[in-house]
């Protein structure tokens, strides 16, 4: 059984930073694309970031000098490195991952989402 774990949230002041992490478990034989989205209270949810197996990047354009993605493939990791935070990134984050388990069909896999929230 596939699953993701996010942690990493909390409670910051405008201008701060937070690292949030997401951690694939299960018997996984390749993860492709992993990325980040965040809904907030009556919006939709939304791409925030984006990383390939190859490291390219995709970011919104809210985010873009930021917030940067990146991923450890060998623990099965994404990180999102939250720069310059303010109230309007406020949101629940999702991590987000297309992954091969063994003996399984590849499927798009969710975290339960971390709480994120900037506040003075």
């Amino acid at each position: 059984q596939v699953q993701l774990m996010e942690s990493g949230g909390g409670l910051v002041q405008p201008g701060g930073s937070l690292r949030l992490a997401c951690a694939a478990s299960g018997t996984i034989i390749r993860i492709n694309t992993m990325g980040w989205y965040r809904q907030a209270p009556g919006k939709e949810r939304e791409l925030v970031a984006a990383v390939t197996r190859a490291d390219t990047t995709n970011y919104a354009d809210s985010v873009k000098g930021r917030f940067t993605i990146s991923r450890d493939n060998a623990n099965n990791r994404v990180y999102l490195q939250m720069n310059s935070l303010k109230p309007e990134d406020t949101a629940v984050y999702y991590c987000n991952a297309d992954i091969l388990p063994l003996l399984q069909p590849q499927s798009d896999y969710w975290g339960q989402g971390t709480q994120v929230t900037v506040s003075s």
